[in-house]
C-alpha cells in the first residue's frame, strides 16, 4: 500500500462561466462519480437566513425547469445509480454514482438544477421542505438522547456573529419567517457556476467529461458579486473555561470536552488528527485504556475523540464519554479532563503513533478505494485549498507528526482555561 500521493491522474479546467472542472480518469470500472461542491454552508448564511444552505438540500432534489418533482432521483435510480447530498458550515455537495454510460445524464441533471432551480420553486414545494426540516430537527436532534449536543457545543465553542456560530439544521424562526423571493436570491447567490466545482472520477476521459461539462453548464451565467463568509479565523480567547449543565431524558450522565484548534489543511490541524486518534480511536486508545478498561468510569463504546473538518477556522476538538451505572458526572468528567491534560506532559509512545497512523491510513486509503470517496475528496480539495492535486499532502503529513508535536499542540490547544464542557445529567425519577 503507498504511503502518499495520489495514484491517478488529475485534469483540470475552467468553463467560460467559471466552473472549475476536475477529472480524475479510473478504468477500474464501467462506473463513474459526479460530485458537485458548491462554496456555501451555515457559515455563509446572513443574519437571519440560518439555515437556508440545509434546506436548499432538500429543495434540489425537489424539480427544476426541465426535470418534475422526484424524477431527479428516479432518473438517477432508474439507470442504476445512487445519490445523495450533504451539508455542512463550509460547503453544500450533490453526488451521484452511475453506470458510465449515463455520465450524460447525471450531468444534465445537476447543470439543470444549478440554472433551472428558481423557475421551478413554488410556495408549495417550500413549505414542504420547511416541514421536512423541522421533522428532521426533531427526529435528529431534539427527540434523541444527547441529540442537541452540537447544537449547544458551536455557541460554546464560538461567539455570536462568528460563522461556525450556529449549526446547519439552523433557526425554525428564520426558516418560518423567510419568503419564497428570499430563497429564491440564496440560490441565485450562491448557486452560480463560478461558485462550484464539478469532479468526475472513473470510466470516462477528461477530454469528454471536459466537452459536456461545456454543453450542459457553458450556458449558466456566472454570478458577477458573490459575499464572502464572514471571516472567523480568529476566536477571541475568553479566558475561563465554558461550562454547561443539561438535565434531560437521557439514560446515564454524559460529558463533552471541546477545545477550539487549528483549521482543517493546516500542519496544525495534521498534528490535531493524530492527537485525536491516540487519544480517543478504539480500544488502544488513551481514553478507553483509562476510562473504560481501567478505572471503569466509562461505557466501552461509549467513549471516543474526533476533530471536526472545519476549515476556515479553528476547529474544534470534541472528546467524549458516557458513565458507567454509578458513575456520577462529577466523576466521570475529571477523569476524562485528566486524560486530555495528560497529553502535554506524558509523551505519546512510538505503539500509540505507530497505531494511530495505520488508522488513520486504512482510512485515507478506504476513502480513496472508491470512485465516489475520490470525488469528494478531490472536489474538497479544490474547493477550499484551490488545488485538487493537494489532497496528496494530507497522508504524507499525518504520518510525518512526531510525539513532540503531539505534546507541543496538547500544550498550546488543549489549556483547561480555554475548555468547554458540556454535561448531560438524567432526569430524576420519582
Amino acid at each position: 500500500m503507498p504511503d502518499s500521493g495520489y495514484p491517478w491522474p488529475i485534469e483540470t479546467t475552467r468553463l467560460d462561466n467559471g466552473l472549475r472542472v476536475v477529472v480524475s480518469e479510473d478504468r477500474t470500472a464501467p462506473a463513474v462519480a459526479v460530485n458537485l461542491w458548491y462554496d456555501v454552508g451555515s457559515r455563509h448564511e446572513p443574519q437571519g437566513q440560518t439555515g437556508f444552505a440545509h434546506l436548499f438540500e432538500h429543495l434540489m432534489f425537489e424539480g427544476s425547469l426541465n426535470v418534475a418533482k422526484t424524477e431527479h432521483m428516479k432518473l438517477v435510480q432508474g439507470a442504476g445509480g445512487s445519490l445523495n447530498a450533504t451539508t455542512n458550515p463550509d460547503r453544500t455537495n450533490y453526488f451521484e454514482t452511475v453506470p458510465a454510460e449515463h455520465l450524460e445524464l447525471a450531468l444534465w441533471l445537476e447543470a439543470d438544477r444549478m440554472g433551472g432551480l428558481v423557475p421551478a420553486l413554488t410556495q408549495e414545494t417550500l413549505d414542504n421542505q420547511r416541514d421536512v426540516v423541522k421533522n428532521e430537527r426533531r427526529q435528529r436532534y431534539e427527540n434523541v438522547p444527547y441529540g442537541d449536543a452540537w447544537l449547544r457545543l458551536l455557541p460554546l465553542l464560538y461567539p455570536p456573529g462568528h460563522p461556525y456560530h450556529h449549526a446547519t439544521i439552523g433557526s425554525m424562526e428564520d426558516l418560518n419567517a423567510a419568503g419564497l423571493a428570499t430563497f429564491q436570491a440564496f440560490h441565485a447567490t450562491y448557486y452560480a457556476p463560478n461558485n462550484a466545482v464539478l469532479t468526475v472520477v472513473g470510466d470516462a476521459s477528461a477530454a469528454e467529461v471536459f466537452a459536456l461539462a461545456d454543453k450542459y453548464f457553458g450556458a449558466i451565467p456566472a454570478r458577477p458579486e458573490i459575499p464572502s463568509a464572514p471571516d472567523g479565523s480568529v476566536v477571541p480567547a475568553g479566558g475561563q473555561p465554558a461550562v454547561e449543565t443539561v438535565t434531560a431524558d437521557v439514560p446515564a450522565p454524559r460529558v463533552y470536552i471541546a477545545h477550539r484548534t487549528h483549521a482543517f489543511g493546516s500542519g496544525g490541524y495534521d498534528v490535531v488528527t493524530v492527537l485525536a486518534t491516540v487519544l480517543g480511536s478504539g480500544r488502544g486508545s488513551r481514553l478507553y485504556q483509562r476510562l473504560a478498561d481501567g478505572e471503569r468510569l466509562a461505557q466501552p463504546d461509549l467513549v471516543g475523540a474526533y476533530g471536526v473538518d472545519l476549515a476556515h477556522a479553528p476547529a474544534p476538538l470534541i472528546v467524549t464519554a458516557t458513565a458507567r451505572p454509578g458513575v456520577t458526572a462529577e466523576r466521570l468528567s475529571t477523569g476524562l479532563a485528566e486524560v486530555v491534560d495528560e497529553l502535554a506532559t506524558v509523551p505519546v509512545t512510538a505503539a500509540e503513533l505507530d497505531r494511530a497512523k495505520a488508522l488513520l491510513s486504512t482510512a485515507w486509503w478506504r476513502q480513496m478505494s472508491t470512485v465516489d470517496g475520490r470525488a469528494d475528496t478531490l472536489g474538497r480539495y479544490a474547493t477550499q485549498f484551490g488545488d485538487p492535486a493537494k489532497a496528496a499532502e494530507r497522508l504524507p503529513a499525518w504520518l510525518a507528526v512526531t510525539a513532540e508535536q503531539i505534546a507541543e499542540v496538547a500544550a498550546e490547544v488543549l489549556a483547561a482555561a480555554d475548555r468547554v464542557t458540556l454535561t448531560y445529567l438524567p432526569e430524576e425519577t420519582s
